[in-house]
């Protein structure tokens, strides 16, 4: 009797370590700080998982650009070092070109999730730098210029930029320099506020939300409208990881990340208007270009972040092939 009571303990034990075992745990570190929205966003998204995938799947935030550099992060991922980043496809653009047809898209991730958009940018994830494409996050939300001083516009309603210290970006500085010809300062966004502060930048351009989070709008006085691109914030995933998992937890993942692609939709809109809100009760001017101005703003917007994204596909070995489907299923010319 006693035997069969020993067997049965061991045999619970066995079973216990098992399921214990079968729990995925996967390291997550995202590219901004816990302050900013986009990151809450994120780790709203971890705390769905995490809930979801009870004694089946958890994310394990090790934090933001603190532990690993932003700028390091894809690489991080790609090589194995975390298993999950939260970041701008434009920090690894050169690895994915073809994460500009997000940057210039006029979608959401809800309809390139639908159209099969999001399908194909995980396929070439996965054949360009061997990362699962989870899901497109905080879709739908744009850029806007915002500057220090009043724009300046000349005879025919075109924004004047000379003399303008623009900060820059990859993600803006084909815009801004080949259309605006502006002469822009790189500088990550930690580095922003401080170079406000200082006078080394007056301008720059933004996401709808997010100046309150960064505190800019202590010296950023005028909204330049109409807004452009789209945030290309997304999460990928190890693909030595992501095949480890077990299909349960992967479909806890994938069914996760989609719903909150759509969450997130509504939640940063709703933040949206309450930032500028709160921008104007404070006083931040709204300028707009307006007629032929305003088409050609918005046009050179998006073809020339089109015209640097087929340059560096054509530099690939994989070549611009999926460069016509891409503008296909992230844009719809219909909609201006």
């Amino acid at each position: 009797m006693k035997k069969s009571i020993i067997l049965g303990m061991l045999a619970s034990t066995v079973l216990l370590t098992n399921v214990a075992k079968a729990e995925d745990t996967i390291s997550a570190v995202h590219a901004f700080p816990e302050t900013l929205i986009y990151t809450k966003s994120f780790l709203g998204f971890v705390d769905k998982v995490n809930e979801a995938g009870k004694g089946v799947v958890q994310i394990d935030v090790r934090g933001g650009p603190e532990a690993i550099g932003m700028f390091q992060q894809p690489d991080a991922v790609r090589d194995g070092i975390v298993d999950m980043v939260y970041t701008p496809g434009s920090f690894y653009g050169g690895a994915v070109p073809e994460k500009d047809a997000m940057v210039a898209s006029n979608l959401t991730a809800v309809e390139t999730r639908a159209n099969g958009g999001t399908e194909l940018m995980d396929q070439i994830h996965q054949e360009k730098m061997g990362v699962k494409y989870l899901g497109w996050f905080d879709s739908g939300v744009c850029y806007n210029l915002w500057t220090r001083d009043a724009p300046e516009f000349d005879a025919d309603g075109n924004l004047k930029v000379d003399g303008l210290k623009l900060r820059g970006n990859a993600v803006y500085n084909a815009f801004f320099g080949n259309y605006l010809k502006a002469q822009v300062i790189d500088l990550p966004t930690g580095e922003v506020y401080s170079a406000l502060q200082r006078g080394v930048v007056d301008a720059t351009g933004w996401t709808q939300i997010g100046l309150i989070d960064l505190k800019w709008n202590e010296f950023l006085n005028y909204r330049i409208e109409p807004c452009f691109f789209s945030t290309d914030l997304g999460v990928i995933v190890n693909m030595e990881k992501w095949n480890s998992l077990s299909d349960e937890s992967k479909k806890i993942l994938q069914d996760v990340a989609i719903a909150h692609e759509q969450d997130s939709v509504n939640a940063l809109r709703g933040k949206r208007d309450e930032d500028f809100a709160a921008l104007e009760a404070a006083g931040m001017k709204v300028v707009s270009l307006e007629g032929e101005a305003k088409a050609n703003y918005l046009a050179a917007a998006r073809e020339k972040t089109w015209e640097r994204m087929k340059g560096l596909m054509t530099e690939s070995p994989q070549g611009d092939g999926n460069y016509d489907k891409l503008i296909e299923l992230f844009y719809d010319i219909d909609a201006n």
